[in-house]
This record gives C-alpha cells, sequence and structure tokens, in this order.
C-alpha cells in the first residue's frame, strides 16, 4: 500500500548525503542507478515498495505508459483553471527517489527560496522588509515552459556529468524521460500562439521542483548580478520574483526593466504581464502573501477568520460552528471545488493556519500563543498528557491507550 503514513518524516543526514554523492559519482549505467534508487527509497519509506530494475525503469519511462500521471484541473482563485498531472504510486515513488538525488547533488542557488532545504516562504519574505520599493513579477506557465531538451541539456554538465563522454547518457536520458510529459502547451510560431503537444515538465510532480531550480540557475545569477549593479535586492520564489530596495528603478522603459525582461527572454521564460506589481511603502506590500512592510505579517483578515473560527466553536460548539466555518471558508476559498464537512477538516485548517502564524509572526508572539491556547482547549487532537496519566494511575493502562487512540 503506497501510502503518506510509510513515509519517514525526518532530513537524511549528512552522511546519507554523501552516500548518495559517492554513489551517483560512480553510477556506471542503469543497473548501478536502480541501486542507488532503492537506497533512497530505504530513506525516504519505512519499507520498500517497489523493486525498482531496469525493466520498470524502461516501462514507466515510456511516455504511453498507463502508470505515468493522471491529470485533473483545480480552479484557481482569480479564476480559470489548473492542470495537475499527479503522478500514480509507483511513479511516484520513483520521482521522490530521483528528487531526492538531486537534492544532494545541487547546491540550489543562494537567492533561490522555493523547494530549497533549510528555507521557507518566509525567509524569501524576510529579504524584503523595510523597503521603500517592492517589486513583484510572475514567470508565465513556469513548470510546463520547461522542455526535455533543457533538461538533458543541462544534466550533461556538472555537477551531474550525464554525457556521451563518461557513458552515462542514459541515466539522464531515464531522468529527463521520468520527469517530463507530453501535456498540450501554448507556443509562439511564426508570431502567433498556437496550442502543441510538448514534453514538458508537469506541476505536480515531486520531481519538478528541483529541476526548475537547476534550470533556472543561470537566471538567478544574471538576475543576481542586475541587481547588485542597481543596488536592489532579489529572490526568487518558484516562478515569483521579487526586487526591493530604497529606492526607484522600475520605471517601465527604465535601463533596469529593460534589461531585466532581456535576462528573462533570454533564459527562454516570459513575464506574465498581469502580474507585475510595485508596491510603494505606503501601501501594504506583499511578497509571496505575506507582508513585509517592517517586518513578516499577515493581513488583519488572516487573523480575524481565526479568531471568527474560534469563536464559532466556543460559542456554539462543534456542529454549528462547522457549518458556520464552511460558509466562510468556501466563500474565501472559491478556487476549492469541495470542502470536506467535517469536524477534523475543519479542526486540520485551523491547525494548519495556527501553524503557519507562528512560521511568520514567530512561536513565541503573543497574538499566535492566545490563539494557539484556544484552539488547544477546543481541539480533539489535543493530547491531555496529564488526564492519561491519571487515567492509567486510577483505572489502568488500558483505559489510558483506549483515550490516547481516540485522541491521535
Amino acid at each position: 500500500m503506497f501510502n503518506k503514513r510509510n513515509m519517514r518524516i525526518q532530513e537524511i543526514t549528512q552522511e546519507q548525503k554523501q552516500t548518495i554523492e559517492k554513489a551517483f559519482s560512480l553510477l556506471r549505467d542503469t543497473k548501478d542507478f536502480c541501486i542507488l534508487l532503492n537506497y533512497c527509497q530505504g530513506l525516504i519509506y519505512s519499507e520498500i515498495h517497489v523493486n525498482f530494475n531496469e525493466y520498470r525503469l524502461r516501462t514507466l519511462a515510456h511516455p504511453n505508459s498507463i502508470n505515468r500521471y493522471k491529470t485533473f484541473k483545480v480552479r484557481k482563485k482569480k479564476g480559470g483553471f489548473r492542470t495537475i498531472h499527479a503522478p500514480k504510486p509507483e511513479l511516484k515513488i520513483l520521482l521522490r527517489c530521483i528528487n531526492l538525488i538531486l537534492q544532494a547533488i545541487y547546491p540550489v542557488h543562494e537567492n533561490a527560496y522555493g523547494f530549497v532545504e533549510g528555507k521557507s516562504v518566509v525567509d524569501n519574505a524576510q529579504l524584503h522588509c523595510n523597503q521603500n520599493y517592492v517589486f513583484n513579477i510572475d514567470l508565465k506557465d513556469f513548470f510546463p515552459s520547461i522542455e526535455i531538451g533543457r533538461i538533458l541539456n543541462r544534466l550533461s554538465f556538472p555537477p551531474f556529468n550525464l554525457n556521451k563522454g563518461n557513458r552515462r547518457e542514459e541515466i539522464g536520458n531515464y531522468i529527463a524521460w521520468l520527469a517530463c510529459e507530453n501535456i498540450l502547451v501554448e507556443r509562439e510560431i511564426d508570431g502567433k500562439l498556437i496550442k502543441t503537444v510538448r514534453r514538458v515538465l508537469p506541476q505536480g510532480s515531486p520531481v519538478s521542483p528541483i529541476l526548475t531550480n537547476i534550470i533556472c540557475e543561470r537566471l538567478d545569477r544574471r538576475l543576481t548580478g542586475l541587481a547588485k549593479r542597481f543596488g536592489v535586492r532579489y529572490s526568487r520564489y518558484a516562478d515569483d520574483i521579487t526586487f526591493s530596495s530604497m529606492h526607484n528603478v522600475y520605471q517601465k522603459n527604465g535601463e533596469f526593466r529593460i534589461e531585466m525582461e532581456r535576462i528573462i527572454t533570454e533564459q527562454n521564460f516570459s513575464i506574465n504581464q498581469n502580474k507585475v506589481r510595485l508596491q510603494k511603502n505606503n501601501v501594504r506590500q506583499e511578497v509571496t502573501g505575506i507582508t513585509v512592510n517592517k517586518k513578516t505579517n499577515v493581513s488583519q483578515k488572516y487573523i480575524k477568520q481565526l479568531r471568527m473560527w474560534l469563536y464559532y466553536w466556543e460559542t456554539y460548539g462543534v456542529n454549528k460552528a462547522l457549518s458556520l466555518f464552511l460558509q466562510s471558508y468556501i466563500k474565501d476559498k472559491s478556487h476549492v471545488k469541495n470542502a470536506i464537512p467535517s469536524p477534523e477538516f475543519m479542526e486540520a485548517v485551523i491547525r494548519g493556519k495556527l501553524n503557519y502564524l507562528s512560521m511568520v509572526k514567530g512561536r513565541e508572539n503573543t497574538t499566535y500563543l492566545k490563539l494557539k491556547d484556544r484552539f488547544e482547549k477546543l481541539s480533539t487532537q489535543y493530547l491531555d498528557i496529564e488526564k492519561i496519566l491519571n487515567v492509567w494511575e486510577t483505572e489502568g493502562i488500558e483505559n489510558a491507550i483506549n483515550i490516547y487512540e481516540k485522541i491521535v
């Protein structure tokens, strides 16, 4: 059974990372590659689910395999739909193993923050705090803009060196074949935008994020250099690019904008013009959804909504609170097709929002601590150790275990 319960949650050790790096450097053929994949599977999962061998590798890499991706659409926040290509169980395990290998081998550029171990959306936002100007742009169709040829080419160079010269080209081919999918995309051909099928990185694959960071290395280097020239700060969180500074260099036909757009175009990306924003410090400045005017913060609406949901729960009890919660949640998340109408769902959403609040404002923040205390008094998932120990002493271990199992 392929499920998250069998996934290990701890990060790999430095020793394990070095083992992966060394094994990768010594790979001679796909047989060796399969041995490394199975080693990585043992690090990610508590038990081996799939014995990866050359036959299974070939089968999953074939573009017409029925065991590759399932496709579905999710509604976007601001209208329209986003197509998700989610890998099926065997392929998902394999791609997670490849992701682990690439993460161990490749040092991501210092100004890339998305999908990077040890970095978060908050770290990305903190870089741009307390600046007069915050300039945001978004790369259009980020994942599907990266075609298989770019990945094959990049994997042939250091630190991967999967090329003909050292007879390791086939390993690079398999990584690219497994990571990419035939998808209907939009391309400019002879000056016209035309729908065409290309083999590209799908959105929804566990290996797509690290591969985008690898492909964007030169983009990050050049935009970092541009930022230094003009005395501004730069960061990239996936397709979300931010510059910030005390002075304004972001005029539409100014030297900075012209050079920035030229670099992005030369790196085979395009800007989503609908998401270009210049935010001055007299309005709420946001970076990847986080307020950065003085320090990282969430919006007042975020806090008010949490307080409202907890008030419903405290005042009306869980069932009435659930009904009111679902009304406001679905209204706020109109892009969500179906919300699960259960107390557990409400509780999970509130818990997730509290965790995010602690990440943004800090675990010692008084607003977070007050809301957390109210939530824990209501939560069925809150583990009252003292109560369990008292039941153990007075009613026996079996009753204590029953209470514990109901809670967790």
